[in-house]
């Protein structure tokens, strides 16, 4: 499965460890960057990384920046992408189970390397639950297309 990933500046070494997990998980990592230490604007990375799960391209993502907020405020504008915030695996869990979602955010500054990669390791080993959740995910589609 390929994988999306981008970060900006502050979230390049937890982007790193993820990209490792996800190549021993199976999947194949599709780094947008950031691609070194200098300043960065997150929104570029967030919009690439969206992008690449709305054609297709990848059917999950990652986003990493010093706190993750600025990622999945910026992923969660466009259309069909859930991006979840997440600081702990339970929270990963629940998000995939019932979610769906499909691009995990993370802040480096905040959860570190070591829970970062637990956090990714819970999120890219739990599936969608479905049921009921999914007429939850469809009302959710329903307003994104202005029809609610």
């Amino acid at each position: 499965m390929r994988i999306a990933l981008g970060s900006d500046h502050a979230g390049l070494a937890l982007k790193r460890e993820v990209a490792a997990l996800l190549t021993k998980l199976g999947h194949e990592p599709i780094d947008f960057g950031a691609t070194d230490s200098a300043s960065v604007d997150y929104p570029d990375f967030a919009a690439a990384v969206a992008r690449a799960i709305q054609t297709g391209d990848c059917v999950q993502g990652v986003l990493v920046c010093g706190t993750g907020i600025g990622m999945s405020i910026t992923a969660n504008k466009f259309r069909g992408i859930r991006a979840a915030l997440c600081t702990c695996e339970m929270e990963a869990r629940m998000t995939r189970q019932h979610n769906d979602a499909n691009v995990l955010c993370l802040g480096e500054r905040v959860v570190g390397l070591g829970l970062g990669v637990c956090i990714a390791e819970a999120f890219f080993t739990t599936d969608f639950a479905g049921d009921r959740h999914q007429r939850r995910l469809d009302k959710i589609a329903a307003i994104e297309a202005g029809e609610r």
